[in-house]
Protein backbone atom coordinates (compact mmCIF):
# COMPACT_ATOMS: atom_id res chain seq x y z
CA UNK A 1 0.00 0.00 0.00
CA UNK A 2 1.48 3.31 -1.07
CA UNK A 3 0.99 6.16 1.40
CA UNK A 4 1.43 9.85 0.72
CA UNK A 5 4.21 11.62 2.60
CA UNK A 6 1.53 13.35 4.71
CA UNK A 7 0.04 9.99 5.71
CA UNK A 8 3.50 8.62 6.48
CA UNK A 9 4.24 11.59 8.74
CA UNK A 10 0.95 11.20 10.61
CA UNK A 11 1.60 7.45 10.97
CA UNK A 12 5.04 8.25 12.39
CA UNK A 13 3.38 10.61 14.89
CA UNK A 14 1.03 7.77 15.89
CA UNK A 15 3.99 5.46 16.44
CA UNK A 16 5.91 8.03 18.46
CA UNK A 17 2.84 8.76 20.59
CA UNK A 18 2.39 5.04 21.21
CA UNK A 19 6.05 4.76 22.24
CA UNK A 20 5.52 7.69 24.60
CA UNK A 21 2.49 5.89 26.06
CA UNK A 22 4.57 2.78 26.69
CA UNK A 23 7.27 4.82 28.44
CA UNK A 24 4.64 6.61 30.51
CA UNK A 25 3.36 3.16 31.45
CA UNK A 26 6.78 2.35 32.89
CA UNK A 27 6.64 5.56 34.97
CA UNK A 28 3.11 4.68 36.10
CA UNK A 29 4.19 1.15 37.06
CA UNK A 30 7.18 2.50 38.97
CA UNK A 31 4.95 4.82 40.99
CA UNK A 32 2.49 2.00 41.65
CA UNK A 33 5.26 -0.32 42.76
CA UNK A 34 6.83 2.17 45.14
CA UNK A 35 3.82 3.95 46.66
CA UNK A 36 2.33 2.83 49.97
CA UNK A 37 -1.14 2.78 48.36
CA UNK A 38 0.13 1.05 45.18
CA UNK A 39 -1.32 3.73 42.92
CA UNK A 40 0.30 6.25 40.64
CA UNK A 41 -0.36 9.97 40.90
CA UNK A 42 -3.66 10.71 39.11
CA UNK A 43 -1.96 12.77 36.42
CA UNK A 44 0.64 10.07 35.72
CA UNK A 45 -2.27 7.69 35.19
CA UNK A 46 -4.08 10.24 33.02
CA UNK A 47 -0.94 10.92 30.95
CA UNK A 48 -0.44 7.21 30.32
CA UNK A 49 -4.06 6.55 29.33
CA UNK A 50 -4.34 9.69 27.26
CA UNK A 51 -1.18 8.90 25.32
CA UNK A 52 -2.55 5.43 24.56
CA UNK A 53 -5.86 6.85 23.36
CA UNK A 54 -4.26 9.64 21.35
CA UNK A 55 -1.87 7.21 19.66
CA UNK A 56 -4.83 5.28 18.28
CA UNK A 57 -6.69 8.50 17.46
CA UNK A 58 -3.63 9.57 15.46
CA UNK A 59 -3.63 6.20 13.70
CA UNK A 60 -7.24 6.92 12.70
CA UNK A 61 -6.13 10.31 11.38
CA UNK A 62 -3.66 8.49 9.12
CA UNK A 63 -6.53 6.74 7.37
CA UNK A 64 -8.43 9.98 6.84
CA UNK A 65 -5.30 11.74 5.56
CA UNK A 66 -4.62 8.87 3.16
CA UNK A 67 -8.21 8.82 1.85
CA UNK A 68 -8.85 12.57 1.70
CA UNK A 69 -9.26 14.49 -1.52
CA UNK A 70 -7.55 17.63 -0.23
CA UNK A 71 -3.96 18.54 -1.11
CA UNK A 72 -1.35 16.92 1.13
CA UNK A 73 -0.48 20.25 2.73
CA UNK A 74 -4.11 20.80 3.81
CA UNK A 75 -4.35 17.25 5.19
CA UNK A 76 -1.03 17.54 6.99
CA UNK A 77 -1.97 20.92 8.48
CA UNK A 78 -5.34 19.62 9.72
CA UNK A 79 -3.76 16.51 11.23
CA UNK A 80 -0.78 18.48 12.53
CA UNK A 81 -2.98 20.89 14.45
CA UNK A 82 -4.75 17.97 16.09
CA UNK A 83 -1.50 16.19 16.89
CA UNK A 84 -0.08 19.39 18.38
CA UNK A 85 -3.00 19.59 20.80
CA UNK A 86 -2.81 15.86 21.58
CA UNK A 87 0.86 16.22 22.53
CA UNK A 88 0.23 19.48 24.41
CA UNK A 89 -2.46 17.79 26.50
CA UNK A 90 -0.20 14.83 27.27
CA UNK A 91 2.60 17.26 28.16
CA UNK A 92 0.31 19.10 30.57
CA UNK A 93 -0.62 15.83 32.27
CA UNK A 94 3.04 14.80 32.52
CA UNK A 95 3.86 18.20 34.02
CA UNK A 96 1.23 17.85 36.74
CA UNK A 97 2.19 14.22 37.36
CA UNK A 98 5.85 15.17 37.72
CA UNK A 99 5.11 18.06 40.06
CA UNK A 100 2.36 16.22 41.93
CA UNK A 101 0.75 19.62 42.36
CA UNK A 102 -2.92 18.84 41.72
CA UNK A 103 -5.42 16.12 41.06
CA UNK A 104 -7.60 18.49 38.98
CA UNK A 105 -5.91 21.11 36.80
CA UNK A 106 -9.18 22.98 36.29
CA UNK A 107 -9.89 23.46 40.00
CA UNK A 108 -7.42 26.35 40.18
CA UNK A 109 -6.55 27.05 36.53
CA UNK A 110 -3.54 29.12 35.61
CA UNK A 111 -3.85 32.17 33.39
CA UNK A 112 -4.56 31.17 29.80
CA UNK A 113 -6.21 27.84 30.58
CA UNK A 114 -9.59 28.86 29.14
CA UNK A 115 -8.02 30.26 25.98
CA UNK A 116 -5.98 27.07 25.56
CA UNK A 117 -9.07 24.91 26.00
CA UNK A 118 -11.05 26.93 23.44
CA UNK A 119 -8.18 26.72 20.94
CA UNK A 120 -7.86 22.97 21.61
CA UNK A 121 -11.57 22.48 20.91
CA UNK A 122 -11.48 24.56 17.72
CA UNK A 123 -8.23 22.92 16.57
CA UNK A 124 -9.27 19.34 17.20
CA UNK A 125 -12.88 19.59 16.00
CA UNK A 126 -11.96 21.85 13.08
CA UNK A 127 -8.98 19.74 12.05
CA UNK A 128 -11.02 16.58 12.01
CA UNK A 129 -13.91 18.28 10.18
CA UNK A 130 -11.47 19.21 7.40
CA UNK A 131 -10.20 15.63 7.12
CA UNK A 132 -13.69 14.16 7.26
CA UNK A 133 -14.89 16.54 4.52
CA UNK A 134 -11.90 15.54 2.38
CA UNK A 135 -12.73 11.88 2.92
CA UNK A 136 -16.40 12.39 2.04
CA UNK A 137 -15.46 14.35 -1.09
CA UNK A 138 -12.99 11.71 -2.26
CA UNK A 139 -14.77 8.53 -1.27
CA UNK A 140 -18.51 9.21 -1.22
CA UNK A 141 -19.24 11.93 -3.79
Amino acid sequence: MALSMAAKMVLLAAGLTFLLALLLGVWKYRQMATSAEHVAHPYVDIAHRTALLYSFATLLLTAFVALSDWPSLVNLAAAGIMIFFFVAAIGTYVYHGWRRDTDNQLRHPVRGTSAFMVSLIVGEVGGFAVLLAGFVRAQLL
